[in-house]
């Protein structure tokens, strides 16, 4: 089974990214080089008249422009077909044994607990840091076993090495290791999109607890302002 993005460095990477959101310091766009980053974006821990548990965001990020192809092998405008939806976006990967499957699949239990018109309001995304591996076919079956309405993209990664980027989101390139293994190095945010500007408000690190989601989704659905 292909590693885990949790390597010692990724842990470290994670890590770090974990500290400084706690500490509320900024969410920093990462990439290879100095130039070209993102600016810092204020990261505000929960605020006493928020009503998400979710951490609020200081900035609040556009939804990626990024096309894609979707599960079915067709082209995918994020910002065309989720525009005026609540909408989760996540980077990851398939072959993840640990923290991908996990925050997916707590997203899809709390999913369950909506009404049938409360889930239809919710996009859930999915974008594939892997895309090599990662094909339609392959994310469509591993997508089902947690929601089979959630959205998989794949497709040019430096399309969407470019589109984390821009929400401050760690994506390094697929590294395959002497075992044969590949490992994917990717921040493990989730980051929730409000219908009314389409827009970022709030962020789920990795670890978050089920009962969180299961708090915030009918809010998310409602487009609750954070």
């Amino acid at each position: 089974m292909p590693r885990s993005a949790r390597t010692p460095r990724a842990a470290r990477l994670a890590g770090a990214t974990a500290v400084a959101l706690a500490a509320a310091l900024a969410l920093t766009a990462c990439g290879s080089s100095g130039s070209g980053t993102a600016g810092p974006a204020k990261v505000v821990q929960q605020k006493a008249d928020s009503p998400y548990e979710g951490t609020v965001l200081g900035k609040h990020f556009d939804k990626p422009d990024l096309q894609l192809t979707d599960t079915s092998g067709q082209p995918y405008d994020l910002r065309q077909k989720t525009g005026g939806r609540t909408t989760l976006l996540f980077f990851g990967y398939t072959s993840c044994p640990d923290v991908c499957p996990t925050t997916m699949g707590d997203i899809g239990v709390a999913m369950k607990k909506l009404t049938p018109e409360e889930r239809q309001k919710v996009d859930v995304v999915f974008v594939s840091t892997d895309p090599q591996r990662d094909t339609p076919q392959v994310l469509r079956a591993w997508l089902d076993s947690m929601g089979s309405d959630f959205i998989g993209l794949t497709g040019d990664l430096a399309k969407v090495k470019t589109a984390a980027k821009a929400l401050g989101i760690l994506i390094e390139d697929p590294v395959t290791n002497a075992d044969g293994t590949v490992t994917s190095t990717h921040g493990a945010q989730v980051l929730a999109f409000l219908p009314a500007d389409d827009k970022a408000h709030l962020l789920y690190l990795s670890g978050t607890e089920v009962k969180t989601f299961e708090h915030d989704l009918p809010l998310l659905a409602k487009g609750v302002a954070a």
